[in-house]
């Protein structure tokens, strides 16, 4: 077994005993969905979302594909494909992070402080910008 292969594994089993839900597709270890809890403190506390996560063949030194299948509002989330724009995960990855560091830093760090300057719904980046409390609202609507 190669070292990208355990390490794919160690780090699933890491992120099923984290009490994440996981859902593998076709039993396969590179393609799962993990169900996510919006964090406190967040207009996205309450929500629960599917995410799936792709592995690519050689992680950890190349970042997972991740992406939110149920809708989710959000200035840096894809709102037809629910793909995310996060630095850390699209251009900053390291081999030194896991799938854990994903679900408990990375994604809710993306919905405590969005980034609306470098959208990928730019309505929702807009409305944002320019009336807080109307955004968050309609954060909840879909929560």
């Amino acid at each position: 077994m190669s070292s990208p292969s355990k390490r794919r594994e160690m780090d699933l089993m890491k992120l099923m005993m984290s009490d994440y839900k996981v859902e593998m597709i076709n039993d396969s270890m590179q393609d799962f969905y993990v169900h996510f809890n919006g964090p406190n403190d967040s207009p996205y506390h309450g929500g629960i979302w599917r995410i799936r996560v792709e592995l690519p063949d050689a992680y950890p030194y190349k970042s997972p594909s991740i992406g939110f299948v149920n809708k989710i509002y959000h200035p840096n989330v894809d709102e037809m494909s629910g793909s995310v724009c996060l630095d850390v995960i699209n251009q900053n990855w390291s081999p030194m992070f896991d799938l854990v560091n994903v679900f408990e830093v990375f994604l809710p760090q993306l919905l405590l402080y969005p980034n609306p300057s470098d959208p990928l719904n730019g309505e929702a980046a807009a409305l944002m910008m320019r009336d807080r409390g109307a955004y968050e609202q309609r954060v909840k609507g879909l929560s």
